[in-house]
């Protein structure tokens, strides 16, 4: 990964704060170089654009997303791999809560000029959820049902990530993983919150 100015990474900062204060939408290129504490001419010469700056956000951590699930489900072997890749997950929302936040309000959006290159790395993330799916579910399952799960299961990650950092953050990640789990899996382990 090549290395980047300390003025890039301030103005990738400022831009992630306050896009998840106040919406892509409601974040303007000098709120950034304020907050950065660049010139706005700074902003410019690192993005082109504001498309260009929280593209640049919102691929890379999709991409890291995508890495951190493909670790994941290559650590663990049938049902525990989904597990892993939840839980895995899980801490990378706890390490990234406002680019979490981000992604949450951007991911479904299609009026975006980065929903292209965001819809492919979603997919690559998602092939690798299907991907632990397709030893699980019966043969002849169709491949746009197993991509449905796949969804499911991001989705539930994600907003239930989320719901844990906002109004129950003292829960460890190991309990929200098997609340989450428990809620598509159907499945009730002795050490899911439900049994206790």
């Amino acid at each position: 990964m090549p290395r980047i100015s300390a003025t890039k990474q301030a103005i990738l900062a400022a831009a992630l704060e306050l896009g998840a204060l106040h919406g892509i939408s409601g974040t303007t290129m000098d709120e950034v170089a304020e907050r950065a504490g660049v010139a706005k001419g700074s902003v410019y010469y690192n993005f082109s654009s504001k498309d260009q700056l929280f593209g640049e956000l919102i691929t890379s951590g999709v991409s890291t997303l995508a890495e951190t699930l493909r670790g994941a489900r290559l650590s663990a072997s049938g049902f525990a791999s989904i597990e892993a890749m939840v839980t895995q997950m899980l801490a990378l929302i706890a390490d990234n809560r406002a680019l979490a936040k981000l992604m949450a309000a951007e991911i479904f959006r299609t009026d975006r000029a980065w929903q292209e290159s965001m819809a492919a790395l979603r997919r690559g993330a998602l092939s690798e959820i299907e991907a632990a799916l397709e030893p699980l579910t019966p043969a002849g399952t169709p491949e746009g049902s197993r991509r449905l799960m796949a969804g499911g299961i991001f989705g539930a990650t994600l907003m239930g990530g989320l719901e844990w950092l906002l109004f129950s953050p003292g829960t460890p990640v190991a309990e929200v993983a098997a609340a989450i789990v428990f809620t598509f899996s159907g499945k009730l382990d002795a050490g899911s919150p439900a049994s206790a």
